[in-house]
């Protein structure tokens, strides 16, 4: 039986094979998935709460084992794939708390009659979901449809497999069959299961190209869609800004999780005047990484999680070189079994360039010098993407005007961009719609239905 295998990236070593879902087995998981959203209808609102709490605590419990296998996958450094599922358990305790207040019917003054719009489950939606964060971007995406009452088939990244497996194992011990289920499925299959009429909607997170092929099958089928797509941030500094903490803070952005973060500080944006201390700020925080084993204590930097990735971001930055662009730090190839690339500072000659243009999903920061606050602007906004962006300075007010003027799904001030439950997160133009986390990220996949009662039958004419 054909199916996928999944490898360490650090050493280029076989881990495990998993086989492909069988139709007979996937046909079971809709109709338990079909099951488990009436079974969750009849559930009060402490009940499921309640299970959102247990989750949190079966995801601590085996937190050593999950962060194992992050790294063990796709080469995140063991601290912060603990990091990883900790997050997670704490998404779940925020929707815990929420869920009073996001299932409560919301009432709508309307003269005579009374009405509410209340959040009810849409059905079963498919989650494609990516490798780079395998637990959180399922928890990001899916907890606050399932703290409404959806339920989930999960198509997992091939290289997370093993990962997708457990995030399922968790949710049956909480939950039980049905509620969120991993399928093994070639890409060929994909597109019959978003037809399929027992499929309410569609959750994807990853790159454009795929993105736009499951949006369009989705829309032929008259199915919602959420999509988080590829980003390329700006991250910018203005001349008044506190350049060392600034560039401390693009170096943590920058190249956490192996710089593979779709809110990444990807493209930096610096006003001339403070060019070259922003740069011996960061070449100096770049250089202090600790980069190697990623399963061993204190690394900061591992492998990037699979070799073709790593060949497309060498070839980014040849092209980059190629174009003019000047190698600031690092950059050095490395040749080892697996999938290393250093951690890079490229000076691009413009906006135009490769770095610049492209998104780069790895640990390369891409730096641009303007003249002016004016120019940064203009720059951060020469790009297709639009999913977050940070400006940095010691007028928090001006920077935060110069922010709203940037497209983006979330600004930041003198923060790097970061995912927080309490927040909606998500882009606009090329980085996909709709909203994930927040309660808008809850209402997203909710079906919010409207209620008008008259005080007694309406006269007829």
């Amino acid at each position: 039986m054909t199916g996928v295998t999944t490898v360490d990236p650090a050493t280029g070593e076989r881990l495990a094979g998993y086989a492909h879902t069988t139709p007979e087995r996937l046909e079971a998981a809709l109709a338990e998935a079909a099951a488990a959203v009436h079974r969750t209808r009849g559930a009060s609102v402490g009940e499921r709460a309640e299970r959102l709490r247990a989750l949190a605590d079966r995801l601590r419990a085996g937190a050593d084992g999950h962060a194992a296998l992050i790294t063990a996958e796709m080469g995140k450094p063991l601290d912060q794939a603990r990091a990883e599922i900790a997050k997670c358990a704490a998404v779940c305790e925020h929707y815990a708390a929420r869920l009073p207040a996001l299932l409560a019917p919301r009432p709508v003054a309307l003269g005579r009659d009374t009405g509410h719009v209340r959040a009810l489950p849409l059905g079963t939606v498919l989650a494609i979901m990516p490798w780079n964060y395998p637990f959180w971007q399922v928890f990001r995406a899916m907890v606050p449809a399932v703290a409404i009452g959806d339920t989930v088939l999960l198509k997992h990244a091939d290289n997370v497999t093993g990962g997708a497996l457990a995030v399922q194992r968790v949710f049956d011990e909480v939950f039980g069959p049905g509620t969120l289920t991993a399928v093994v499925l070639p890409p060929e299959r994909i597109g019959p299961l978003i037809d399929d009429p027992r499929v309410a909607a569609v959750a994807f997170t990853g790159g454009n190209r795929v993105g736009a092929i499951v949006a369009a099958r989705a829309g032929a089928a008259v199915k919602k869609t959420v999509l988080e797509l590829g980003g390329s941030d700006p991250f910018v500094v203005l001349a008044d800004a506190d350049v060392p903490a600034a560039a401390r803070a693009a170096v943590r952005s920058r190249f956490l999780n192996n710089g593979q973060s779709c809110i990444a500080a990807k493209r930096l944006i610096v006003e001339r005047a403070v060019r070259d201390e922003f740069v011996d700020a960061f070449t100096e925080a770049m250089n202090a990484l600790a980069v190697g084993d990623p399963s061993a204590p204190g690394t900061d930097v591992g492998p990037m999680a699979r070799v073709d990735l790593r060949d497309e971001l060498r070839r980014q930055l040849d092209a980059t070189l190629g174009e003019g662009g000047r190698l600031l730090a690092g950059g050095a190839r490395d040749d080892r079994p697996g999938a290393w690339f250093p951690p890079a500072l490229v000076e691009v000659p413009g906006p135009d360039a490769t770095a610049f243009r492209q998104e780069t999903f790895g640990p390369l920061g891409a730096l641009h010098a303007v003249p002016s606050a004016e120019a940064a602007v203009e720059v951060a906004g020469a790009s297709p993407y639009g999913l977050s962006c940070s400006v940095w300075s010691r007028d928090a007010e001006r920077a935060q005007a110069l922010a709203e003027r940037i497209d983006a799904g979330s600004t930041f001030v003198n923060r790097v961009s970061e995912s927080d439950p309490r927040l909606p997160v998500g882009g606009v133009r090329a980085s996909g719609h709709g909203r994930e986390l927040g309660d808008q990220g809850a209402y997203e996949l909710a079906n919010l239905r409207s209620t008008r009662i008259a005080p007694h039958p309406e006269e007829t004419p």
